[in-house]
């Protein structure tokens, strides 16, 4: 009895030792994909639970949406406000948001704004993000679930082209990101690693358009998906493929055969009008 007992231990032991081990592996892989769920149980108000970014992410995702001194940056579901306070102490953004749903958050935002020392330049909203206005935003950060940024995501992309939206962990399902990196971090002697993501909103070009070449008039139809464009051209009577078609915002680039040979178009867009060097094209439909 005494033998079956030791056996029993050393095997509840290992299964212990086991258990452990992966629950650590489960922990490391609940901070990319899982670092913020459902809170039904604890507010129902409230879609996230909050948890911290570690500050080499929070630089980084401010270095890679290239915040400056003309930039208004929003933080949707902002936290203990870091994120947005940085943009204006660290990167000199002109004007800072920080809209959470949880009044928590938002004292604690407060708290660490008084801290900062930059002024009336940032501000914290005790609001709903999708009751809220932030187009005045040139750039959005954003830490949220799949199923909120995508619900967030026409609203997104009816704002002004050049928009910069950076988001951490989670994307934006079809809409493939301009930029991509995993940023490693070091909190507290937690390592780790978050998947940044930069969405560059475009400009709308889909339909027709009449394009003026030098001498030349081409007819142009255009299909977009997102930040990339494809179509066709008629030129001299003769359909041809317009290929490589991309856009950085307001900026427009692709190629079409003109006489035999692929020539490489660029320009920028405004409303219904695009203007290049030598071309320009207006919208028709």
């Amino acid at each position: 009895m005494q033998r079956m007992n030791r056996t029993a231990f050393l095997r509840n032991s290992l299964a212990v030792i086991a258990a452990i081990a992966l629950a650590g592996s489960a922990f490391a892989y609940f901070d990319e994909s899982y670092a913020q769920a459902s809170n039904e149980a604890d507010d129902p108000r409230l879609d996230v639970i909050y948890v911290p970014t570690p500050h080499e992410v929070v630089k980084r995702m401010l270095e890679i949406a290239k915040v400056g001194p003309d930039d208004i940056h929003y933080d949707l579901g902002s936290g203990d406000g870091r994120i947005v306070i940085s943009a204006v102490k660290d990167f000199n953004a002109k004007k800072g948001v920080g809209i959470d749903l949880d009044p928590q958050r938002i004292k604690e935002a407060k708290a660490n704004l008084e801290k900062a020392g930059v002024g009336d330049r940032v501000t914290f909203l005790n609001r709903n993000i999708f009751e809220t206005d932030f187009s005045e935003a040139s750039v959005i950060s954003l830490y949220l679930l799949s199923t909120l940024n995508l619900k967030l995501r026409p609203t997104l992309l009816d704002m002004k082209p050049g928009t910069r939206i950076v988001t951490q962990s989670f994307a934006m399902d079809d809409w493939q990101p301009d930029h991509k990196e995993t940023v490693e971090f070091d909190a507290t002697g937690y390592k780790g690693t978050r998947t940044v993501y930069l969405f560059v909103v475009p400009a709308k070009v889909g339909g027709k358009w009449t394009m003026n070449a030098g001498e030349r008039v081409i007819a142009l139809d255009l299909s977009q998906t997102f930040q990339h464009i494809k179509g066709t051209a008629t030129v001299d009577g003769k359909s041809a493929a317009i290929k490589d078609g991309k856009l950085n915002g307001a900026s427009i680039e692709f190629t079409m055969e003109i006489d035999g040979k692929p020539v490489k178009y660029e320009g920028a867009v405004e409303d219904n009008s695009i203007k290049g060097n030598n071309w320009t094209a207006k919208k028709a439909s």
